[in-house]
């Protein structure tokens, strides 16, 4: 039989010592990996995406005192700010006119 350390059944079949591992029987690589699938996976269910951006260093140190000012985390900041410009009068009449021709052009297909 062959040992596999991501498999967790059988892993004490093959330990020199008898009972409960003393430490977790898989590597610190493999735990979190475990942990990152889970943590998208819980993610996922609550309708969460994931979204990378690279700011200057400036950038990212003014983001982080506005956050500061708020007690709030970045992601919540950005998210406000993109509701703020979401709910301008301008930005609603260019989004409406941009579903508008979205909608042309599917029907057009």
């Amino acid at each position: 039989m062959a040992k596999s350390y991501s498999d967790r059944n059988t892993i004490d079949l093959f330990s020199k010592t008898r009972g409960r591992p003393k430490t977790r029987p898989l590597t610190r690589k493999d735990q979190l990996k475990t942990n990152k699938r889970n943590q998208r996976l819980k993610e996922k269910k609550l309708g969460i995406k994931r979204v990378e951006i690279t700011l200057e260093a400036e950038t990212l140190e003014m983001l982080d005192q506005l956050c500061e000012l708020d007690s709030i985390k970045r992601a919540d900041w950005i998210a406000s700010q993109v509701a703020l410009m979401h709910a301008k009068p301008k930005i609603k009449k260019r989004l409406s006119e941009a579903q508008e021709v979205k909608e042309e052009v599917l029907e057009e297909e």
